[in-house]
């Protein structure tokens, strides 16, 4: 995970610290497949909305993906069984309405993560995964930058893994989105990324121990694929 962020003393500590940042950055919230599209729609923001199916959530972000652009594994497969073990030992748990708690969880976390809302972040994401976007987010805002992310379309969601050890369930999830994505310095120039649309994919592992009351799956690993 990585920001372009670092303040710098002077020109050549200024490129080193935000090569590392922006290798970071993209190491956690994706990269940039190789091209770009015009602008579809307005930025989205996200606002109340009871719980949800699948992750828990705080929030909820229009439109959603529509059902052709989601893959859920066929059942019979070897992935297909691991979800039906993941249901055997939580009925409430669907593959199809995970991937819609996945979508709006995905959402929040990038929006959140682009405008500092550590409240937001904490209920969504582990420990550790907690620290690492506060150690960028704290770097962005001493540099005085400001980190521009909105989500104008999901191309595709695929589940791509889970797994089931003891009632500790993970499920990996393949995010392809469009998105315009930057990052402004002081002045308001821009230091990384661009104002085009581009299409971003991302590999977002959720959590949950199944055997706790907490309904939340939180993400405990993010990767550009």
């Amino acid at each position: 995970m990585g920001a372009s962020t670092g303040f710098p003393v002077d020109l050549i500590l200024f490129g080193m610290i935000a090569a590392f940042l922006v290798l970071r950055l993209r190491s956690i919230l994706g990269r940039r497949t190789g091209f770009e599209r015009p602008p579809q729609a307005q930025p989205l923001r996200p606002g109340p909305t009871p719980a949800a199916q699948g992750p828990v959530i705080e929030g909820h972000v229009e439109p959603m993906t529509p059902a052709s652009n989601r893959v859920v594994p066929d059942p019979n497969s070897a992935l297909g069984q691991t979800l039906a073990r993941i249901h055997a030992n939580d009925a409430s748990f669907d593959p199809a309405r995970f991937l819609d708690g996945a979508e709006k969880a995905f959402r929040i976390i990038v929006a959140a993560f682009a405008s500092g809302d550590r409240t937001a972040l904490h209920t969504l994401l582990s420990e550790d995964t907690s620290r690492a976007f506060e150690s960028v987010i704290a770097a962005r805002e001493a540099a005085g930058h400001t980190q521009v992310s909105d989500i104008r379309g999901m191309e595709k969601m695929v589940i791509e893994a889970a797994e089931l050890r003891g009632t500790v369930a993970s499920v990996t999830v393949r995010f392809v989105s469009d998105q315009v994505s930057l990052t402004r310095d002081r002045e308001g120039h821009v230091v990384a990324g661009t104002d085009a649309v581009t299409e971003i994919t991302d590999l977002w592992t959720f959590e949950r121990d199944l055997a706790t009351r907490d309904p939340t799956w939180r993400l405990v690993a993010a990767r550009s694929a």
